[in-house]
């Protein structure tokens, strides 16, 4: 529920398996791959703007239009970010 956003955090079965708690942050370079879709959440601040930004540094491209809604206090925002697929090489004659 939109309302009930503070903060977003990673928690992936790879993270269970390292023993991180639920609600403990894990940085994309923390993943042993990276993730090919990521949804960011949050409060539509300069640190979200600073999160997105951080992600297209390293690859990844907006998917979709950001969302925003009101949660009686401040607006939140989402967007998703897709890691693009390396291109491979042609294949050698």
């Amino acid at each position: 529920m939109w309302a009930q956003v503070s903060k977003v955090s990673i928690m992936s079965r790879a993270g269970r398996q390292r023993g991180w708690a639920d609600g403990q942050n894990a940085v994309v370079s923390d993943l042993a791959q990276p993730l090919r879709y990521r949804l960011i959440t949050g409060p539509d601040d300069a640190e979200f703007c600073a999160r997105v930004s951080s992600l297209l540094e390293q690859g990844y491209r907006l998917h979709g239009s950001p969302a925003l809604t009101f949660d009686g206090q401040r607006v939140v925002a989402a967007q998703a970010l897709v890691l693009p697929e390396p291109e491979s090489a042609p294949p050698a004659r």
